[in-house]
């Protein structure tokens, strides 16, 4: 058996349905939008969890008692975690339908006021939805894993044929709109997607890494939710594609330049290569460059990323790319650093962390 040392993980984040509602154009004195979630999984529990927005960066999480979210993991949100909150919902509901979205919403904030969110879309014209990488990891000042939050079947409310009340303590906020019509149909900035992807790629790490024990001249090996793809090159394995199976769509790591295997590294050598991340197709593709430094027992990894390569199908949406840059080039600040050391024994251990530039 031949053991190979892979440094990458991808956590997968399983959720039901998401909806966002932005208001920023219209601020409460403490919130900008909120962002409704549903689960039902064995990791969060079934239930319902709004996030509020905060105008200072950072975000509240209001949530059922039947659900159990990690604090840690809302560092990709803006500024970070301020407030977690448990409560009883006096309302909770949030479905789509053939006409839209069908959202309603009522809990007291932090503050102690009553938060109502309505949204009723009536409209039975045929929707268009697409995929799309939610910029999420745009604002987080200090992430510890690279935020892929993929949103299939993606779309906008509608402003024709729809209620949406957006009330803070009897004060009505309202929400934004987007600046052009899409598919010939005046939108609301509101989103959400029926069958969200959220995935956390190399997570920070401190600790002991393990090999996989693939067979000799093996190509393909399946360990979990993983799929390795090798290609051997005179008895030396490199990795082709990492796959990361889950319930709603693979995601992969491909690797253009495969990577090579680092205990059977020559001492100071170095490879560079290119790689993209990829999950359904309608979501489009990440591209990044790697390179891997090996000198006597430690080895660093850096892998860059470069920008989101979307696949717009209309003309409404390659100007809005156009436009709002974020989309495109949020990837691009993202860089990962690793650090293997091979210790007494023949075991290995890694430190890595991610950081904004």
């Amino acid at each position: 058996m031949y053991h190979f040392l892979s440094p990458f993980c991808i956590d997968i984040e399983p959720m039901s349905r998401l909806l966002l509602i932005n208001f920023e154009n219209d601020p409460d004195a403490t919130y900008m939008g909120f962002e409704p979630q549903v689960f039902d999984d064995a990791v969060h529990g079934k239930g319902h969890l709004v996030i509020g927005w905060r105008n200072d960066g950072k975000v509240d999480v209001y949530h059922e008692p039947s659900l159990t979210p990690s604090p840690k993991k809302y560092d990709i949100a803006g500024k970070g975690l301020e407030n977690m909150i448990e409560c009883q919902f006096d309302v909770a509901f949030f479905e789509i339908n053939e006409t839209g979205v069908q959202a309603n919403y009522q809990f007291r904030d932090v503050h102690n006021r009553i938060v109502r969110l309505k949204i009723a879309e009536k409209n039975l014209k045929e929707r268009r939805p697409f995929g799309l990488l939610a910029p999420m990891g745009s604002a987080a000042e200090k992430p510890s894993a690279m935020p892929l939050v993929m949103l299939h079947d993606f779309y906008f409310v509608r402003k024709s044929k729809t209620d949406f009340e957006v009330f803070i303590d009897d004060v009505q906020h309202k929400p934004d709109k987007l600046p052009l019509p899409m598919d010939r149909t005046w939108m609301y900035f509101a989103r959400y997607s029926p069958n969200p992807l959220i995935a956390r790629l190399n997570p920070e790490f401190d600790g002991t890494v393990a090999t996989t024990a693939v067979k000799k001249g093996s190509k393909t090996h399946k360990q979990g939710d993983y799929i390795f793809d090798f290609v051997w090159e005179n008895d030396s394995i490199f990795l082709r594609r990492l796959t990361r199976l889950n319930d709603v769509h693979p995601i992969a790591l491909k690797f253009e330049d495969p990577f090579p295997d680092i205990t059977s590294m020559e001492n100071n050598s170095g490879i560079n290569g290119k790689f993209t991340v990829e999950a359904d197709s309608s979501i489009g593709t990440i591209m990044g460059d790697y390179s891997v430094d090996k000198n006597g027992d430690t080895t660093q990894i850096e892998i860059r990323f470069g920008g989101w390569k979307p696949k717009p199908d209309k003309f409404s949406l390659r100007f809005l790319y156009t436009i709002a840059g974020v989309f495109k080039k949020w990837p691009s600040t993202y860089v990962w650093n690793a650090q293997i050391n091979e210790n007494k024994g023949g075991n290995y251990s890694m430190t890595s962390k991610w950081k904004r530039i």
